[in-house]
């Protein structure tokens, strides 16, 4: 993990002191909400429906038991006794006063944590895979080079001022638990056949308003040239993204209009001017920074633990659990845990002040002390010896994270919607509570298998409900709120976006709306088929069918 050094850490704590000034400028009148506006919003904090929202960067989704246990305290402090993780592997804190928030910043910046960038036209927090470093089919570690990407992107001059929000995502894995092709700029590591490393880079997607899958644009990148490569897309963005419209100044649009391939010539011809400049990275900088991500000292184990497998033939809540909780590690003997924050009845995300103490004791016991967060909203922790899971299961029970639903129906992707965003138009918690008790039945959702619902309260797409297998889209009617279904969504390598099934539907009939979903992928599915398989072969139409049977006319207008 990358541990600041000294000039880290001033920059950070001159921030701190700059934004507590200006805080106390402005309570004090000396600067107008809009002269505020741009300098709270370069500190990742926002004004939402009933408080300040502060946004806490997590690099990469890389945590350590220190700054849980900072996490914590903050939401004890300054907060309402929770935290709420985002997909953007982030936390946000909806409850600050704002005349509080540069003390939490102070105390962020003593466990080398801030808000810089979490908001605002500029790179936000550059994302990955939950489980890099650890994966049993990682190919390159990307984690050296999201922190190449955050150290180069952290305060860039010439892209504070983006023509509007712009997120990259780096995969270093056969299969993409990264999304990258659903980023403005997603990068995949690749190796060829001389064992070199090398990136090809997507450009161009997007959810939100107008949901677009990246475009391919450089199939093969040699690792020194990754910086002067991506700085040639923004320049190229930054020159040629459109600013009278903030609905049409993302860069996935401009990308669209020019088509990829006049896009790509573009950065081709913008990139001779850098191509072997000073931000050429060379082999001692790229060293610098893979020395942070080492592997830890790992014990010599047994490829399957016997007290392991012995506990899933005596406890079969626990196999279930170890089925879909516990993910395949690189080295024999451990493995790593997802952490599930989707417990019936819990806001998806949420994790209060007491299960983030008692996360930091289990990453300390458990995990050498880190935890991950995933885009899925869940925790990780990447170091745990399948000797332990048994001990591990036991504690995370007692604090509500051993749901075993990772990757089933309940294991909901869900924004905070209208309950605390004043951009929603509907809310999404709710939604999610009342499909979760729906599929209560575990033995049920096992059978189902692989389904990923998503739930945004609005068309920003901050839940990614574009590719949710299932997803969910709040939607205002006359002031009231509606929900419009979607079906097909994946995320991954053959990323795709859902189709609309047809009008929306009021709030109290979105469970048995997704209940006669269900019942038609259950009498159709051939085999093992997961969901989104039997969409793929069957299309949108019979689900359609049996949703809006029976419906007046008039009610499938509405």
């Amino acid at each position: 993990m990358y541990v600041y050094d000294d000039f880290d850490q001033k920059i950070v704590d001159q921030r701190v002191a700059q934004f507590r000034d200006q805080t106390r400028r402005f309570l004090a009148g000396e600067l107008t909400e809009d002269e505020f506006r741009p300098l709270r919003l370069q500190n990742g904090l926002y004004i939402q429906r009933h408080a300040p929202m502060l946004r806490v960067a997590v690099p990469y989704g890389e945590l350590t038991s220190q700054r849980v246990r900072m996490l914590a305290h903050i939401a004890r402090k300054y907060d309402r006794g929770y935290g709420h993780f985002t997909t953007r592997q982030n936390i946000q804190y909806n409850w600050p006063a704002l005349e509080n928030v540069p003390d939490i910043l102070a105390d962020l910046a003593t466990v080398q944590m801030h808000a810089i960038q979490t908001s605002g036209n500029c790179i936000r927090n550059t994302t990955s895979d939950q489980f890099a470093g650890v994966a049993h089919d990682e190919i390159v570690d990307p984690r050296p080079w999201c922190e190449i990407i955050r150290q180069w992107s952290t305060f860039h001059p010439e892209f504070a001022h983006l023509p509007r929000k712009f997120k990259i995502a780096v995969n270093g894995a056969a299969e993409d638990r990264a999304a990258i092709l659903v980023h403005d700029i997603g990068i995949t590591a690749l190796k060829n056949e001389a064992g070199e490393v090398g990136f090809a880079v997507y450009v161009g997607g997007g959810l939100g308003r107008t949901p677009i899958i990246g475009a391919l644009i450089k199939p093969w990148l040699e690792k020194h040239h990754l910086l002067s490569y991506l700085d040639a897309v923004l320049r190229v963005y930054n020159r040629y993204g459109r600013r009278d419209n903030k609905y049409k100044a993302r860069i996935k649009i401009l990308v669209k209009a020019m088509t990829p391939e006049a896009f790509g010539a573009k950065v081709e011809q913008e990139w001779q001017h850098s191509k072997n400049g000073p931000m050429t990275l060379t082999d001692a900088e790229i060293n610098r920074v893979s020395r942070f991500f080492v592997d830890p000292a790992y014990e010599t184990l047994p490829g399957d633990d016997a007290a392991y497998l012995a506990a899933k033939a005596s406890h079969p809540a626990f196999a279930r659990w170890a089925e879909r909780n516990v993910f395949g590690h690189k080295k024999p003997g451990y493995a790593a845990v997802t952490l599930s924050l989707k417990k019936t009845g819990v806001p998806p995300g949420d994790a209060t002040d007491a299960q983030l103490d008692a996360v930091a004791d289990l990453a300390d016991e458990y995990s050498l002390g880190e935890i991950r967060v995933s885009h899925e909203q869940n925790l990780i922790l990447p170091y745990v010896k399948q000797s332990d899971l048994f001990a591990l299961w036991e504690k995370a029970k007692a604090i509500g994270f051993a749901t075993p639903n990772i990757g089933l129906l309940t294991d909901i992707v869900c924004c905070p919607g209208g309950d605390f965003c004043s951009l929603a138009n509907a809310k999404s918690i709710p939604i999610a509570e009342s499909i979760q008790q729906q599929f209560e039945d575990l033995d049920y959702l096992f059978d189902l298998g692989a389904l990923d619902i998503n739930i945004s309260g609005c068309m920003n797409s901050c839940g990614h409900h574009h590719v949710g297998h299932i997803g969910i889209l709040g939607v205002d009617k006359s002031g009231s709120e509606w929900y419009q279904i979607s079906l097909g969504g994946r995320q991954g390598a053959g990323a795709s976006l859902g189709k609309v099934i047809g009008p929306s539907f009021a709030q109290d009939d979105v469970p048995g709306v997704i209940e006669q979903i269900i019942k038609v992928y259950v009498e159709a599915r051939q085999d093992d088929e997961h969901f989104i398989d039997v969409v793929d072969r069957l299309g949108i139409d019979p689900f359609k069918q049996r949703v809006y049977a029976g419906r007046t006319r008039a009610e499938a207008a509405q």
